[in-house]
């Protein structure tokens, strides 16, 4: 029974824990979604600049290319070979050889990604820029001396570790 009581004990401490934590999720982006005339999103004649700019990336985010692995690729570059679609020499061939490839967009800057083979002359490149997530707004401050402040740390902290205690002897008697 003793077993019992201390799960429960660290289930209730776990699942508080859970509901203190900010909300963040991160969001997988199938890049030209809606775009494109095939199925497939990266690809020709798609102007890639419209599709990204009500979006916002951020630290964590991630970029899922869906395309022809017969004629198209995904490679990273810097910007003087992204506006010049110099595909020779990239910094990353996010390529895999299936046709889908996720980028992880974890590090907070821009990133440049084109098609090689001629196929960026045609579009098929994308600029974006990632940020680090907003901060939650901040709550406005309680007014020195209001009961509010007075009685919050007095009476809110001791009552859950009462609660908790409560729940722990229910349990061991139980």
């Amino acid at each position: 029974m003793g077993r019992v009581a201390t799960l429960a004990g660290v289930a209730v401490v776990l699942s508080l824990a859970v509901l203190m934590l900010p909300e963040v999720a991160a969001v997988r982006y199938l890049v030209g979604k809606d775009m494109g005339e095939s199925g497939n999103a990266w690809t020709t004649n798609v102007n890639y600049t419209v599709w990204a700019q009500n979006k916002h990336f951020y630290n964590g985010d991630w970029l899922f290319f869906v395309y022809d692995r017969n004629q198209l690729n995904v490679l990273e570059v810097n910007e003087t070979d992204y506006e010049s679609c110099d595909s020779s020499h990239p910094l990353v061939n996010w390529t895999t050889g299936k046709g889908r490839d996720v980028v992880p967009l974890n590090v907070t800057r821009p990133y440049y990604f084109i098609s090689g083979n001629g196929y960026c002359y045609g579009g098929v490149k994308l600029a974006i820029n990632v940020e680090n997530l907003p901060l939650p707004p901040v709550a406005a401050p309680v007014k020195s001396g209001s009961p509010a402040s007075f009685y919050r740390g007095r009476i809110i902290l001791p009552a859950v570790f009462a609660v908790g205690a409560m729940w722990d002897a229910f349990l061991r008697f139980c």
